[in-house]
């Protein structure tokens, strides 16, 4: 086993480690965008950043390959940033610390970010290196892609003449991605009427932990629990037999991340304590047998909340956000009649937040069909009427549409088989990419989606494989050798 310091002399992983120094949590871009500019002063190529803080740098084609088309290679600089909660981790001014572990390049206890700093690894390399046969190249590196996608959509034409994309945010060696789901975030708010403490009451704390969370469009699928959701079922069936009242609800961290903790504070008689622990451990219990499987380490903890507290939420409001957080919609809507196995239309209740005066809850909506996606859209923001709630949107972007007639397509395919013996999978995702944006922004484009092996993306447990990313890269290179 390599440690890291004998890893970093391959140039792709000692530029995946350099950048994993810089924080670049989505809205926290300039520092890794100006690295990247002075990056590319440094080698003496043209380069420009937009208002977005995107970032592009081309690369002349390379002795014999001056009349091949221009080729896009294509990610984004920004990270989801999640830790676990007794991890003390600033994102905003904090490194990322890597971890070798075997095949595998772990963080310690957050967010690796090789979703996506590995394309933009691959991009310095391929940049810095006089050696490899490629057509000109166009380095774009975009902003704010996991919250929003907002770099790509404030994206203009003009620095960028390539109608050949190679997407580089795909975290499953061996499979292209011809295709991707639209989304958009939605907000919903509930206004707050703080009532005085009852008298003989005490607060307590339960919470929901343990989960795996993952990525809400590419692990959808696995019907992993939601920690807003469970804490939103658990809630209810307290509240049937012990009266309570809300003091703060919380959970999650990232709309496009299953959430993986919930908090709830909340203010009971003292006379019910026995009754609250003895429902709060049924519940658990059942919560605990159905997700034995897909969600082994699920804890359910009930305890004293020593804080003492003069305010709590009055009884309508209390049942509100109960009721809000029992039905909100969640997880898979609908599967795709065309393509066996993939999810069509999903919600992901990512975060719950109280706040001085009002709770909100975002979520992630995606779909592959635009009709669906406002369907969906529609759902979230009628049940937050129904509970004299406020509704909005944004972050919203389109779905990539397969396209039958791609020599990019055949081309990696063909390579693919050449160099490992075996077809590539052509498949489509229900996790959103930046092709959707792109081909609004930039025209027709001849688009293709793959990176290495990547593991549970957007949580602390995310993890790199060395060997894939080696391969993956020297795939790149075959790839760009071929396009003349």
């Amino acid at each position: 086993m390599k440690t890291l310091e004998e890893l970093t002399k391959e140039r792709i992983f000692y530029h995946f480690n350099e950048i994993s120094k810089i924080p670049r949590g989505s809205g926290n871009e300039k520092q890794i965008s100006d690295y990247l500019i002075n990056f590319a002063k440094d080698l003496g190529l043209e380069c420009f950043q937009d208002e977005a803080l995107n970032v592009i740098i081309k690369k002349p084609a390379a002795k014999g390959y001056e009349n091949a088309p221009t080729v896009i290679i294509q990610g984004h600089m920004d990270m989801v940033c999640e830790k676990n909660n007794h991890k003390v981790h600033d994102f905003m001014k904090d490194p990322i610390k890597l971890i070798v572990k075997d095949d595998y390049i772990y963080a310690d206890e957050t967010t690796l970010g090789g979703d996506d700093g590995i394309a933009v690894a691959y991009a310095m390399a391929i940049l810095e290196d006089s050696t490899i046969a490629h057509p000109a190249l166009e380095i774009l590196v975009t902003t704010d892609e996991e919250t929003g996608m907002t770099g790509a959509n404030a994206l203009k034409g003009d620095h960028l003449d390539g109608k050949i994309v190679l997407n580089l945010d795909s975290e499953d060696e061996g499979k292209f991605w011809v295709s991707c789901a639209g989304g958009i975030r939605t907000q919903s708010t509930l206004p707050l009427k703080w009532i005085n403490k009852k008298e003989n009451t005490k607060e307590y704390k339960i919470e929901v932990k343990g989960l795996k969370g993952g990525h809400s469009g590419a692990e959808i699928h696995l019907e992993r629990g939601n920690a807003n959701k469970l804490m939103g079922r658990l809630l209810k069936e307290i509240s049937k037999e012990v009266d309570f009242n809300l003091i703060s609800l919380n959970g999650g961290a990232k709309d496009n991340a299953i959430p993986r903790e919930a908090t709830a504070i909340i203010s009971v008689d003292q006379s019910k304590e026995k009754q609250l622990y003895e429902v709060n451990s049924k519940i658990a219990g059942i919560l605990k047998q159905e997700f034995h499987k897909r969600d082994s380490e699920l804890k359910v903890e009930l305890s004293d909340f020593q804080e003492k507290n003069k305010k709590i939420l009055s009884d309508d409001t209390t049942a509100k956000i109960i009721n809000l957080s029992y039905l909100y919609p969640n997880g898979i809507s609908t599967m795709s009649a065309d393509i066996e196995g993939l999810v069509e239309s999903s919600t992901n209740l990512g975060v719950v937040i109280t706040k001085e005066d009002t709770i909100e809850y975002h979520s992630a909506v995606r779909s592959s069909v635009a009709s669906l996606k406002q369907e969906l859209i529609e759902k979230n923001k009628s049940l937050t009427e129904i509970f004299e709630g406020t509704f909005s949107t944004h972050g919203g972007y389109p779905e990539w549409e397969y396209k039958a007639d791609s020599k990019i397509r055949e081309v990696c395919k063909e390579i693919y088989k050449r160099m490992y013996g075996k077809e590539a999978e052509v498949v489509a995702i229900h996790a959103g990419l930046e092709c959707g944006l792109l081909k609004e922004r930039l025209g027709d484009l001849d688009m293709i989606s793959f990176g290495p092996d990547i593991f549970d993306i957007h949580t602390p447990d995310e993890h790199l494989s060395i060997s894939s990313a080696r391969r993956c890269y020297e795939y790149v290179l075959e790839v760009l050798k071929e396009i003349k």
